[in-house]
């Protein structure tokens, strides 16, 4: 089965539908409108349609925001037949979710797909979903430009999903921030912003569906549109015409995720020697009770591993955010270029590109003089703030920027490079 012919077929799905409702449906609500909007338009100021900081202050992991023109005109980058093809790749993360409606029923399946698989699919009700789309394409990645106002490390990844007619994931919640950006066609979406909503799971199926849900609101968006949703909001999308939709997701790692990581480095990094101690014995009343005394001691045991030194702690974070959720690792190239060589073709006109698996972040230290820490996929390195900044903060080093880093910067960013972190681009395009 050639490309050609998942194109032919993914073309077919995205025919234009007769559309059962105007895309531009203003929000239905059920529940009392709360005294801050639920839907803007952001064609004069995507793609919050407000002030960055007002958007943080009153919706961030606050309240739900639909927003209307947040990338007006929006063109999706990718097509369904490039989401199809990457689908079938062994690297790329993709699922396929199908729904019987007649006995309401759920099936799902992992990649990767075989090529011959699509043609054969049927022309409504099942979703094609592959994660980390802006890591495999560069022009998905652009999108995450408009999204500043957020920590870079706390944005996970875009995830595109391909839905025919009727195509959905069922009714279900996330507990992480989510921008639901429509590239192409209509999706409908309905949440629930109610108090206290229902999060009950259906036992009958794989998924992690809602067994009760009540919308509150609903609307259908069309492309450039954007509906923002904090965790915990039940929300239900179904395709109203064959469609493409963005899903920005943020990292957040639980509590027992933090916590168990944490208690690991802990444990790696304790010192033999700090151990249960009793040096205040007295004869117990009881030989077998584990008493109150006993109970205050294991907890001053446990309380000489706190890490009370917050750049001990910073450096911690730092390294287990950066790996946090990553489904790919880097890995050093092939033929190794040698420093004169690449500092030649930097001031040539060469670039150095990011590589798109390596995540960087950068942290002060509280320190007086102490150096600064740039995090790169769970590594750490020591580094004048200035550098670290520049580093974490360019997906490209072209020449100029890589002349305006210390002498330690440059050494970092030439590990980083034999590390796989960087490819270099030649004037001319060519890639080493």
């Amino acid at each position: 089965m050639k490309h050609k012919e998942i194109e032919e077929h993914m073309a077919k799905q995205t025919k234009p539908q007769k559309q059962t409702s105007p895309a531009k449906k203003p929000g239905k609500q059920t529940a009392v409108t709360a005294s801050i909007p639920i839907e803007v338009d952001a064609a004069n100021l995507p793609p919050l349609g407000m002030p960055a900081a007002q958007f943080l202050r009153d919706y961030w992991q606050k309240k739900p925001l639909l927003i209307r023109n947040a990338f007006p005109a929006f063109e999706s980058p990718i097509q369904p037949e490039d989401l199809a093809g990457l689908a079938c790749e062994e690297a790329a993360l993709s699922r396929i979710v199908m729904h019987d409606r007649a006995n309401d029923r759920w099936t799902l399946r992992h990649g990767p797909f075989a090529e011959d698989e699509f043609p054969g699919m049927p022309h409504q009700d099942w979703t094609l979903l592959v994660q980390d789309v802006d890591k495999w394409d560069a022009d998905v990645a652009a999108v995450l430009q408009a999204f500043p106002f957020l920590p870079r490390w706390r944005i996970d990844d875009i995830m595109v999903s391909f839905a025919a007619p009727g195509g959905s994931v069922g009714a279900h919640v996330d507990q992480y921030d989510v921008f639901l950006l429509q590239a192409q066609g209509h999706r409908r979406w309905q949440i629930d912003n109610g108090p206290n909503p229902p999060l009950g799971f259906r036992n009958d199926v794989e998924l992690k569906l809602l067994r009760e849900f009540t919308p509150t609101h609903e609307w259908v968006l069309g492309p450039g549109d954007m509906l923002y949703l904090p965790p915990g909001v039940p929300h239900h999308g179904v395709a109203q015409d064959a469609c493409l939709t963005f899903s920005v997701g943020m990292r957040a790692p639980s509590a027992a995720e933090l916590l168990g990581d944490f208690v690991d480095t802990l444990a790696a990094d304790a010192d033999e020697a700090l151990r249960y101690r009793d040096p205040d014995l007295a004869p117990p009343a009881d030989a077998n009770e584990i008493d109150v005394a006993a109970m205050n001691r294991a907890v001053e045991a446990l309380n000489l591993l706190r890490m009370n030194d917050p750049d001990r702690l910073g450096d911690w974070f730092g390294r287990f955010i950066t790996v946090y959720r990553a489904a790919g690792e880097v890995h050093p190239g092939g033929e190794q270029r040698s420093r004169i060589e690449i500092e030649w073709d930097l001031q040539q006109g060469a670039t150095l590109h990011r590589h798109p698996w390596s995540r960087m972040a950068w942290r002060r230290a509280h320190g007086k003089n102490a150096p600064a820490r740039l995090f790169v996929s769970g590594q750490e390195h020591l580094l004048p703030a200035d550098d670290a900044q520049r580093i974490a903060g360019s997906e490209t080093l072209d020449g100029a920027a890589y002349a305006a880093l210390s002498e330690a910067g440059r050494d970092r960013v030439f590990e980083l490079l034999q590390a796989g972190h960087y490819h270099l681009t030649l004037g001319d395009e060519e890639e080493e």
